[in-house]
């Protein structure tokens, strides 16, 4: 598994495509808005900048963690070479309910497709997919 899909470019998302990059898997990071990617990677990069001046992490792994990270706006795109997706876009069940619908039709079979919900049930969400 080496190439992991991040739905969700907020507080969540960005925090788990930062863990995923940091750790030298390639991450799509996936937000229907270029404006919220932006802020995402201005982020990540500021985070990554704590941890250079803490000494947890060098230049060259900040670096190579932003290059391991990759934006999209189109769901297609970004998912379709995923091992794994972390769907964490906002807490609304239709909005979850459609992107599990897409992301099972673009997905390889062997995708695993996972979620950060904390409120909707699982069951539900993965319902409406094949898997």
């Amino acid at each position: 598994m080496k190439n992991i899909t991040v739905i969700g470019s907020g507080t969540m998302g960005n925090g788990i495509a930062h863990t995923f990059a940091q750790f030298g898997y390639s991450v799509s990071l996936v937000d229907i808005s270029q404006d919220a990617l932006n802020k995402a990677i201005a982020t990540i990069t500021k985070n990554i900048d704590r941890q250079v001046a803490k000494g947890t992490v060098t230049e060259a792994e900040k670096a190579t963690t932003l290059k391991n990270i990759t934006t999209f706006t189109a769901l297609a795109e970004g998912a379709k070479n995923a091992d794994l997706v972390v769907e964490a876009a906002t807490e609304n069940v239709e909005i979850k309910l459609n992107l599990f619908r897409e992301l099972d039709k673009i997905c390889p079979a062997n995708t695993i497709l996972t979620s950060n919900t904390s409120s909707i049930s699982i069951t539900k969400i993965g319902s409406v997919t094949k898997r």
